[in-house]
This record gives structure tokens, C-alpha cells and sequence, in this order.
């Protein structure tokens, strides 16, 4: 499952649904925003582009790592320091697999999917990746 959603992200209801008898390891990853001396970070994103291209990475990494299950949940809107941006869950029969194909999605995406993180403080804002 992929969504990209403003409401806060419920990693026991991803865990829930990448449950499976067949696998013996599930990897967990939740990202947040981090207190770089900043006060919140705006989330934007291409939906239709981003939903699209986020299909693409979970079933490359579905095929390529053996997985079970995926599940891959990035919010969008403002968010403070602490908050969750990113979860993804990714269950297989081993735990290289499943370790393996987290990456791979974290890694893919943050190369190719259309979303943007403005960090905004005291001093104004900045987009995460340009100088």
C-alpha cells in the first residue's frame, strides 16, 4: 500500500497489514523531523506523480528483494519538529531481504519521487536540498 497523506502516520496499522505467516523478519523505518535549529517543515508533493512513482519503487523492490509486503506512508502539510514524515514497512521470509528492500524504497524515493521539504525558523525558510 502506498499513500501520501496530511494525517499523522499509525505504524501498528502498516505492521498489521504487512503481517504474514510466510515471513520470518518485517523492518520497520519512521522518519521525523529532526531539530536542526529549525521550528517546522512544510511537505509538498506532486500527488498523482508521486503516488505513481511510489508504485513503481514499492513493486521494483516487491520483485527484486522477494518481498511479502510493502507499505509506504509520506505526509505532506506542516509539520513540527519530532513529527513523523515517512514510514515504510516491508515484510519477507528473511531479514536481509526485508532490511534490503527498506533501503532500496528509502533510497529510490528520495531520488526520484516528486516531494519537496521546506525547513522553515527564526530566519525564514529553505528548501532541503538547494543552497
Amino acid at each position: 500500500m502506498i499513500e501520501i497523506t496530511e494525517k499523522e502516520i499509525s505504524l501498528d496499522e502498516m505492521i498489521k497489514r504487512a503481517r504474514s505467516r510466510d515471513a520470518g523478519a518485517m523492518v520497520t523505518f519512521l522518519g521525523t523531523v529532526r531539530d536542526d535549529g529549525i521550528e517546522r517543515m512544510e511537505v509538498e508533493a506532486f500527488r498523482e506523480a508521486a503516488q505513481a512513482e511510489l508504485e513503481a519503487i514499492r513493486e521494483e523492490a516487491m520483485s527484486r528483494f522477494h518481498l511479502i509486503e510493502a507499505e509506504v506512508v509520506h505526509r505532506t502539510g506542516s509539520l513540527a519538529v519530532g513529527e513523523s514524515i515517512l514510514a515504510i514497512v516491508c515484510s519477507a521470509a528473511h531479514r536481509d531481504e526485508a532490511f534490503s528492500g527498506c533501503r532500496y524504497i528509502i533510497e529510490e524515493l528520495k531520488k526520484r519521487a516528486p516531494l519537496w521539504k521546506k525547513e522553515l525558523g527564526e530566519n525564514g525558510g529553505c528548501w532541503v536540498g538547494q543552497t
